[in-house]
């Protein structure tokens, strides 16, 4: 029996949440709706959700301020920001904070579909690839496709967001090969995801902090000016 994905919504806009809700059902999705900080805490105490969309501008606690309180408990929970068009920085900073993906308002609810789509088969098909290939080595590190969690040489685990994670794999699955931002997108959102350049540099930003020896001088993920990025490293198949 297929299980059917939770999503929770999280907007001060009720017209807005009911539309969306109403969409997704019809795509036999649970959609549980919320219009503040107060009302996700709730809804995430009482149930476990596959997905999170959370609106930037809220009353109270903001959208930002959520996402980061929400990946520091939950590494792997997909997040799509919702952020106003001409608000790039809203986007860069949620990129920062952890989320995964963003779609500005006003939005088609297809788009938003297929966001959500997108996320959660990239999920599925990499926990279903990971019975047959558990981790991944590189350097001292240890990908675990299986439970989705980056180890050091000792261990020690280090968080990653559900964004993160899908393109530090795609680094891994095309090891010392110039990979464009296009590609990197492709490899890791899908092909139809339209491309925000600066999402990409944001997210290879903060996988840098957690697994360069030397931030400021990276080895492992080398920029190629005006081309790409080059993944340096050999990398294994591990049981």
């Amino acid at each position: 029996m297929t299980t059917v994905p939770n999503i929770l919504v999280v907007d001060d806009d009720e017209e807005l949440l009911l539309l969306i809700k109403r969409f997704l059902e019809r795509y036999d999705y649970n959609v549980e709706v919320a219009g503040s900080g107060a009302q996700m805490d709730a809804a995430m105490a009482r149930r476990n959700f596959d997905a999170l969309i959370l609106d930037v501008m809220l009353p109270g606690e903001d959208g930002l301020s959520l996402c980061k309180r929400v990946r520091s408990a939950s590494s792997s929970l997909p997040i799509i920001m919702l952020t106003a068009v001409t608000e790039t920085t809203d986007r860069i900073v949620g990129l920062e904070l952890g989320a995964d993906d963003y779609l500005a308002k006003p939005f088609d609810a297809r788009e938003l579909l297929a966001r959500i789509r997108a996320l959660l088969r990239r999920a599925t098909q990499h926990q279903t690839a990971a019975n047959h290939l558990p981790s991944l080595l590189f350097g001292n590190w240890r990908l675990d496709l299986s439970k989705r969690e980056l180890r050091s040489k000792n261990m020690t685990l280090v968080p990653l967001s559900s964004g993160e994670f899908e393109l530090l794999l795609a680094f891994l699955e095309h090891p010392q090969r110039l990979l464009t931002r296009e590609q990197l997108i492709d490899y890791a959102r899908g092909p139809a995801h339209e491309a925000f350049d600066r999402s990409i540099d944001v997210q290879i930003s903060r996988i840098r902090r957690k697994i360069e020896a030397d931030k400021r001088n990276p080895e492992m993920i080398r920029t190629v000016r005006n081309a790409g990025y080059i993944f340096t490293m050999p990398v294994e198949n591990a049981p």
